[in-house]
């Protein structure tokens, strides 16, 4: 089953629930595959990359404003945020742990040939196609940058 499928059916069972923070997120995630999908060129089905790249960015969406609201000592604005965020998550392959990632970048920096802050893109490039949907850029930087310096 699609992603999409997925979606529709948890947004289903979010209505019957009466889950209203279920259903936020959800509606806000078929929204933005129905505008993916009809953006000018695009294919009739999204891949399952491209899908995965959408839920990724509603998530990053949700927390970094519910880290603004957090600084701003807006705990009414920001559970919500969170809350949608969690929600969204449960459609995401499972994030890969810190070692993890290390492991993949050390394995990369090594078939690459890297051998300095230079070959950060090159390095970037690889991981991130590699882990795809399974880790957060940031993250993957974060840690590129501290086995290249």
């Amino acid at each position: 089953m699609s992603l999409q499928q997925n979606v529709m059916i948890a947004l289903k069972e979010a209505m019957k629930a009466k889950d209203q923070t279920a259903l936020t997120a959800l509606r806000a995630v078929k929204s933005a595959i129905l505008l993916a999908q009809t953006e000018s060129g695009a294919k009739e089905e999204l891949s399952e990359e491209q899908e995965l790249k959408i839920l990724q960015k509603q998530v990053k969406q949700r927390r970094d404003s519910a880290a603004i609201y957090l600084e701003q000592g807006r705990q009414d604005l920001a559970a919500p945020e969170i809350a949608e965020a969690d929600v969204i998550s449960q459609f995401l392959p499972e994030a890969l742990s810190e070692e993890e990632i290390e492991k993949v970048v050390v394995m990369t920096i090594e078939s690459v040939g890297a051998e300095g802050m230079k070959d950060m893109g090159k390095v970037m490039g690889v991981v991130s196609k590699e882990l795809a949907g399974r880790a957060d850029g940031k993250a993957i930087s974060n840690i590129v940058k501290a086995k290249l310096s």
